[in-house]
């Protein structure tokens, strides 16, 4: 069954070969995923016209692969996310095949037949981070030595209430992303926890009428406190004149787990929904009474 908010093919298939195979096997055939971020085009590319590119990467890993839906972002980014999941080596062949395909479609070639250097932002938990990084940064500083690759993991950033999640970047070829990626997802593999922390955080925008801003702050500032309290997400609304654009509504930013969302979503449509309501029936009131006005001055 597919779980909410994700988008994806309705299933893994039996794998076929798997080229790219972890250099470790303790850990390899034990169940766990993995999360990158891409941008909303190559999300598109991932996905393919009818679904026919991400059907092909399942077939062809054994791995189950979603993506966050076109709304939903990691905070304080546009991007999208993806999660794996499967074996260790299920894992790594889909994502060996997902960045190939996008290096081929959005990488510009040089011309020196050099193999390009991108960047691969994969989503760990906070709690996971230490493991990567290791005593003294031992773990980091050999995986980096033994992969090549640029390794940085971003600091916790708590500007968004409720985000349980650090990016760790890898820059280099192809080659050496995945082989960065097979010794971090090992090593993410030995955390028991890290297999539970599949609630992702992302953050959607909505737009809200400029003059129904008012009702869901609240006076004071309360109906925003008491939403914010019951989703446990963080909702930060637009200033004045800054609408969607086309339209005048303001940007009202939720973020958080997809669960906090949507209850969010929920409470701030409810509350616009309602706010609605009494303004028609009041211009439906207004109306009617001018009309007996008119139609006693008539008759007057």
């Amino acid at each position: 069954m597919e779980s909410p908010g994700y988008a994806s093919s309705t299933e893994a298939h039996p794998k076929q070969s798997s080229p790219h195979k972890s250099t470790a096997s303790d850990y390899t055939e034990k169940t766990t995923h993995l999360r990158f971020l891409v941008s909303n085009a190559e999300a598109g590319s991932v996905i393919g016209k009818g679904g026919s590119a991400i059907a092909e990467f399942q077939s062809k890993s054994g791995a189950r692969i979603q993506l966050s839906r076109n709304y939903e972002c990691f905070p304080g980014t546009s991007d999208r996310i993806i999660m794996i999941s499967g074996t260790v080596d299920d894992i790594l062949k889909a994502v060996e095949l997902i960045l190939d395909k996008l290096l081929n479609e959005f990488c510009v070639e040089d011309g020196d037949n050099v193999d390009p250097r991108t960047k691969l932002r994969l989503v760990v938990p906070n709690s996971s981070c230490g493991g990567i990084i290791g005593k003294g940064g031992a773990n980091i500083k050999s995986f980096i030595e033994d992969s090549q690759a640029g390794i940085k993991i971003s600091p916790q950033d708590n500007n968004y209430v409720g985000l349980t999640d650090r990016l760790v970047t890898l820059t280099g070829t192809l080659e050496e992303q995945m082989r960065a990626t097979d010794l971090i997802l090992l090593k993410l593999s030995e955390d028991p926890y890290y297999s539970q922390s599949e609630d992702w955080s992302t953050s959607m925008t909505i737009g809200v009428a400029d003059e129904h801003i008012g009702i869901v702050v609240g006076r004071g500032g309360r109906n925003i406190v008491d939403i914010t309290q019951v989703s446990g997400a963080r909702i930060k609304i637009s200033d004045r004149g800054d609408f969607i654009p086309g339209t005048s509504e303001r940007k009202v930013t939720i973020s958080g787990s997809q669960k906090a969302i949507r209850v969010a979503e929920t409470m701030i449509l409810n509350k616009v929904s309602s706010a609605a309501e009494i303004a028609a029936v009041a211009a439906a009131t207004e109306s009617q009474y001018v009309a007996t006005v008119l139609q006693m001055s008539c008759f007057g």
